[in-house]
């Protein structure tokens, strides 16, 4: 009976040893937390409170909400210095550590371009996942374009033409300049913000390492990392009726009847910019910094390379041609036919 009591004892002793060295474990985690993580920054990023963005935006009030999309919903907040924010409220699990997201925000951060929207802050706290963006005053592209009457913005011409030529830019950034590259995966008009003076500013760049690949619109299947964007669905029945109607050289018809004062010249050629970037393989499919060239420079663009957009052909078929052999016609970096040449004007 003494044997088994003091076995009990020594049993006991145990226990409590193990509780109060992982009690102390926690301590110390805690603390490297406080000292690593909480208080003003992480890096370039400001470690926001969840009352302080309680407060910015009335307790995530309805009326402050922007817009919701696969990571989460967006809200407009007001800092007590006065200054306007949009707060995005992470609804998907990350699938990394509390760690690894700290990091992959930071890195995030560092990323600056005209347009991209900056990430200025975010907030651990509990199971909470915020961060906290720039604020652009526009709204974005889809609310300008598909919006109610009372959120719709008149956009003309030269503002259209100035969103695409300044979304490209902010493309090649990310899938040329930078390093390492970030290839953005669910681009759409929802994620192009604009600013008080329309300039085009993509958001959510880099948020798809951090969660499932079945958060974005696009599939596992598809969605991989390259640079040329892979898609599907709507997007191609689209296609099917925007390329016969460039077949019947009839593509004006494609144009938004409420746009006034354009070059109808310039309208037909970004819409052909459009058709090469939808090629069916991926190696007939121009680079970024390539379609910022052919936007916004004097090109004349080889129409003799141009096919059926979307999934209409088989990828390998464009390999088994060659590349052009049209002497009028220059050949592009990366790019194994040849589809611009420059003209001097």
């Amino acid at each position: 009976m003494t044997v088994r009591m003091r076995d009990r004892d020594l049993t006991s002793e145990a226990a409590s040893d193990l509780s109060l060295a992982a009690f102390s474990a926690s301590l110390r985690i805690n603390s490297d937390w406080e000292k690593n993580y909480s208080g003003n920054s992480l890096g370039n990023v400001k470690n926001f409170s969840y009352k302080e963005l309680r407060l910015a935006t009335d307790s995530f009030h309805p009326s402050k909400k922007l817009g919701r999309g696969g990571f989460g919903t967006v809200y407009k907040g007001t800092l007590k210095n006065g200054i306007e924010v949009a707060v995005k409220t992470l609804s998907a699990q990350s699938k990394q550590g509390l760690r690894e997201f700290l990091t992959e925000i930071n890195t995030i951060s560092n990323v600056r371009h005209p347009n991209l929207v900056a990430l200025l802050g975010c907030c651990v706290e509990g199971s909470n996942r915020i961060l906290v963006y720039e604020y652009a005053e526009n709204n974005s592209l889809d609310q300008a374009l598909l919006g109610s009457k009372s959120s719709k913005i008149k956009l003309d011409w030269v503002k259209r033409s100035a969103i695409s030529l300044g979304t490209a830019k902010g493309l090649a950034f990310l899938h040329e300049e930078l390093v390492p590259h970030i290839v953005h995966r669910d681009i759409k008009a929802s994620n192009i913000l604009l600013d008080k003076d329309f300039n085009p500013k993509i958001g959510d760049f880099g948020l798809a390492k951090l969660f499932p690949d079945d958060i974005t619109h696009i599939s596992t299947r598809i969605a991989g990392t390259t640079t040329k964007a892979n898609w599907g669905g709507m997007e191609k029945f689209l296609l099917e009726w925007a390329w016969e109607l460039y077949e019947e050289e009839r593509l004006l018809e494609l144009v938004d009847p409420e746009m006034e004062g354009f070059s109808e010249q310039e309208v037909i050629r970004y819409m052909k910019v459009a058709f090469f970037c939808t090629q069916a393989a991926a190696s007939r499919r121009p680079l970024m910094s390539q379609v910022v060239d052919m936007l916004s420079r004097n090109i004349r663009l080889n129409e003799k390379e141009l096919t059926a957009p979307g999934l209409f052909i088989d990828p390998g078929e464009s390999s088994k041609k060659g590349p052009s052999t049209d002497s009028t016609s220059c050949q592009m970096s990366s790019v194994p036919v040849t589809i611009t040449n420059v003209t001097p004007r």
